[in-house]
């Protein structure tokens, strides 16, 4: 019965979203037809799709337009036209700057599905409406995994309340707010077994009180379809194309299908491999350079998002490697602008790699932090990453051509920025954390913090670190000498790992700690002094504790 009304209500969903994509497109013809269509589109040799962009019954000049393979701009009276295949069924607009599109709950309608035949001249129209949006801010959502399963629908609620108050928060302060996700929304593994797939997410986004535009991840492609273009229909279906830009402001953003999903074996009825590249197909690249040359202005900030990395992890000298298939081509495309932030997620953990002077890489943890476990009922209560970071996002404030960037922890102050060990009481055993287990069974997973340290040491763990941070530790006023290492956190340890051996049940490889190079370690006089620990990050915010020690260690502690 549970699965039959999850049917209907992606049916339904479905249903309702064909109606309002189809009554939008209505109302903006109707209201096109009163005033800048006085006479109709002339046709243009080759041109297979054709329109207006208008705002306020005026066309609007130098708008770009795209099919995904083809991009044109509008003429000075808001016409296009378009030499289209209709491959991908759709048209959208680059949303210019200063200017909005309608939404349907709060997906923004950029784009218009084609209605006819490939060689049958079709017009599609937009209407935008004008804004002040040059102040402005982004919240950056990744890796959610809804599958309603693991309390997640519980532990969502309360990212939906904690994200909806940063978006008031920004609001009260002047500024337009917009959601951006990066990928695996949902989780294809659980489609059909849970009934939970991409509709599902989509009524859950809507609770967000922003316009949110969305990002493809491996985990949203069909399981039960092989090969990436027909997997990636139902995501085209209820959330739109699977690349574009637009642009806020003085900021141009791109979002990327990085995903080569292949999924072997896949058919009605039987779930694939899952199996897939990290690579941005070929006629997608092409795509990227075209929209690319529209911007003149190589001074003009390039945000990128899509959803697999760029780069692996640095290691704690902050060396790192190309992830991604065709990185090195990426990078070569966007090589002219000065100014290029690429926002990632699939890691589940955070680090920042800068490739060169003019591009950094912002890897993001995810929301659901390790997979939504550690905040299971009966467990830790602890929303916490493989690395130690707290399940969240990233808020991105934009003023002209200006930006600035924090890490926000669900239910976290924002002034949460890192937490601090006593290396000297950190002492990981089943006894304390995990009874249910043996010792043996804890020690294959516990990295040396089995046995309690004697040296003095803390560790820090700077979740938001790149290398314009400070890390600073004085005791008595006296500065220690502080180094970057690569270590494991021992939060996540006990919130996880040591949860999931006191059920009897072996952890997922993929969701026990990772080691990470964000962690900072000194070493102390004493075993009982006070220390004063400083973190300033790039924008020369700090961020302090004064650290009383010993320093207990336990699944409470911030």
């Amino acid at each position: 019965m549970k699965a039959f009304f999850r049917f209907a209500s992606l049916t339904l969903l479905s249903l309702w979203m064909s109606i309002s994509i189809l009554g939008c497109s209505q109302r903006v013809v109707n209201s096109v037809d009163k005033t800048v269509v006085s006479k109709p589109i002339p046709d243009q040799i080759g041109a297979t799709v054709k329109g207006r962009v208008s705002s306020n019954g005026k066309g609007l000049y130098n708008v770009v337009v795209s099919d995904g393979v083809e991009v044109t701009t509008t003429n000075e009276d808001g016409v296009y036209y378009l030499a289209s295949n209709k491959k991908y069924g759709y048209v959208f607009v680059s949303i210019p700057s200063n200017y909005e599109v309608s939404t349907v709950s709060n997906l923004p309608q950029f784009f218009k599905y084609l209605r006819t035949a490939t060689k049958e001249v079709e017009i599609v129209d937009f209407e935008l409406k004008p804004v002040d949006n040059d102040n402005h801010s982004v919240v950056v959502m990744t890796d959610f995994h809804l599958a309603d399963r693991t309390d997640d629908l519980v532990q969502y609620a309360k990212f939906v309340k904690d994200v909806n108050n940063s978006i008031g928060e920004l609001q009260s302060q002047g500024k337009k707010v917009y959601g951006l996700t990066l990928g695996d929304l949902s989780w294809d593994n659980y489609w059909y077994s849970r009934s939970f797939a991409l509709p599902e997410y989509v009524l859950q986004m809507n609770k967000l009180n922003a316009t949110v535009f969305n990002t493809i991840g491996n985990h949203d492609n069909d399981p039960y379809i092989e090969g990436d273009w027909d997997s990636g229909a139902a995501y085209r279906k209820y959330i739109g194309p699977t690349y574009y830009s637009f642009n806020i402001g003085q900021i141009h953003y791109v979002v990327l299908d990085n995903v080569d999903y292949i999924n072997e074996g896949g058919r009605q009825g039987k779930i694939g491999k899952r199996n897939y590249k990290a690579s941005i197909l070929h006629e997608q690249m092409n795509w990227l350079k075209k929209d690319l040359e529209m911007v003149k202005d190589k001074a003009t900030p390039i945000v990128l998002a899509m959803h697999v990395q760029l780069n692996n992890a640095p290691k704690a000298d902050q060396s790192a490697t190309i992830r991604l298939d065709n990185g090195k081509e990426l990078m070569q495309v966007l090589a002219p602008f000065k100014r290029v932030q690429v926002l990632t997620g699939h890691t589940h953990v955070n680090y920042r790699v800068e490739n060169t002077p003019n591009l950094m890489e912002h890897n993001i943890a995810a929301v659901c932090a390790t997979w939504w476990w550690t905040g299971k009922n009966g467990y830790t209560g602890n929303h916490i990453a493989q690395d130690g970071s707290p399940g969240g996002y990233m808020v991105w404030n934009m003023n002209g051509r200006d930006m600035d960037w924090y890490y926000k922890g669900i239910d976290k102050p924002k002034e949460y920025q890192f937490r601090a060990y006593d290396l000297n009481v950190v002492k990981i055993t089943a006894a304390q954390f995990a009874p249910n287990t043996t010792e043996a069974k804890m020690k294959e997973y516990t990295h040396g913090y089995e046995t309690a340290g004697n040296k003095n040491e803390v560790l820090i763990n700077v979740w938001g670190y790149d290398p314009k941070w400070k890390v600073d530790v004085t005791e008595n006023g006296v500065a220690l000498k502080v180094n970057r290492v690569e270590a494991y956190d021992p939060l996540h340890m006990v919130s996880y790992t040591a949860m999931r051996l006191n059920d009897n049940v072996i952890p997922s490889k993929g969701f026990v700690t990772s080691p990470s190079s964000h962690f900072f370690k000194t070493t102390a006089t004493s075993a009982n002094s006070t220390l004063n620990i400083k973190v300033t990050d790039r924008f020369g915010k700090v961020y302090e504790e004064s650290m009383v020690r010993p320093k207990k260690f336990s699944v409470k502690m911030m």
